[in-house]
């Protein structure tokens, strides 16, 4: 796939989260992909499968969250298999605490699937939200 395509793919990965499906935006991901969060948070580390991904890094994120977290994209810039996203996040706790982040996403896309994800965020905002790794 191209460049454009790729630029889609990760489009409507952040459309389909937006409109509250989950699942498109999962499906949107390799059974094998890689996802690795910067930092010592208590959602840093990398996560390995799909499921992993969605076991242990969504699944705990999102359960702290009022409705997921919003993502408006700012910046698509693609070269090869690697498209790089800068967004920026909108999100409620469950307590009412606004969780607002900027992130940069570098994905590597294969055959129209997302293979890997390199995101980086502000940490502190994270450890102030959430707390700290226990």
């Amino acid at each position: 796939m191209g460049t454009a395509e790729n630029k889609k793919v990760v489009q409507a990965f952040f459309e389909s989260g937006n409109r509250g499906e989950v699942e498109a935006a999962l499906d949107l991901l390799a059974d094998d992909v890689t996802w690795t969060n910067i930092g010592s948070t208590k959602f840093s580390g990398a996560y390995a499968g799909k499921q992993t991904v969605i076991n242990e890094l969504v699944g705990p994120l999102f359960g702290e969250l009022e409705a997921g977290i919003h993502g408006t994209i700012d910046n698509l810039v693609a070269e090869g298999d690697y498209v790089v996203a800068q967004v920026r996040g909108q999100a409620r706790k469950k307590d009412g605490t606004p969780y607002n982040n900027t992130y940069c996403h570098v994905f590597r896309l294969r055959d129209g699937k997302i293979v890997a994800v390199n995101e980086y965020m502000d940490t502190e905002l994270i450890t102030a939200v959430f707390g700290s790794r226990r």
